[in-house]
């Protein structure tokens, strides 16, 4: 067969790919595995009993909504690593800078505390607990973008696990706040991002491994 041959035949019945195929897919697998995670926190650790009283507090909203916004950003980083040759460098501004932003204002808070209340500021009751609940209910968003992420094209395989596994710990986080007992912001800057970090470095690692094509 010539070469022109076997191009024509290649390129019959193709069709244009629809436009945001990468993020239409993530968004599917990103429900499916959120869908699982909420039902993970509900079976084991379940809500907190006050839940109905602690969404009046403006700091059950802070733990729930920053890693909600870091996990929109996550998500678009990721629908445009999931497509060779796209710039992913504005997403990974949008997730470093409110995280810096967290730190700050946590530092701020800390050091204007009373020198009695910063233990209990930085270790709360339940450190140990947080990034041990938080990595778990990552699991089903984290195999859910992996799987979503095979079905796609990514080329920088480490950067993609990692915003796959920052996007995990991210999102369980969000849903661990509607467990997490503590109105500390020192703790929350320091577990919530410890736990979306170590997601994020199993996603790194794991990346060249499971998203080689």
């Amino acid at each position: 067969m010539k070469t022109d041959d076997l191009i024509s035949l290649l390129a019959t019945d193709t069709a244009p790919v629809r436009t945001r195929a990468a993020s239409r897919q993530l968004a599917v697998a990103m429900s499916l595995g959120i869908s699982l995670s909420i039902a993970t926190m509900l079976l084991t650790i379940g809500a907190r009993p006050d839940v109905s009283q602690a969404v009046l507090s403006p700091m059950f909203w802070v733990k729930v909504l920053f890693p909600f916004v870091l996990a929109c950003a996550s998500f678009a980083t990721l629908a445009r690593l999931a497509r060779p040759g796209v710039s992913a460098r504005a997403g990974e501004v949008a997730n470093v800078l409110p995280v810096l932003l967290l730190w700050l204002v946590a530092i701020a808070v800390y050091a204007n505390a009373p020198e009695a209340e910063r233990a209990s500021m930085v270790w709360g009751e339940s450190w140990r607990s947080c990034i041990l609940s938080v990595l778990v209910m990552s699991g089903p968003i984290f195999v859910a973008a992996f799987l979503a992420l095979r079905q796609l094209a990514p080329t920088r395989l480490s950067q993609a696990g990692a915003y796959a596994g920052a996007l995990s710990g991210e999102a369980a986080a969000a849903i661990y706040a509607f467990h997490c007992p503590e109105t500390a912001l020192p703790f929350m800057a320091i577990w919530y991002i410890a736990a979306i970090a170590i997601a994020a470095g199993i996603g790194a690692a794991l990346g060249p491994r499971l998203l080689k094509w």
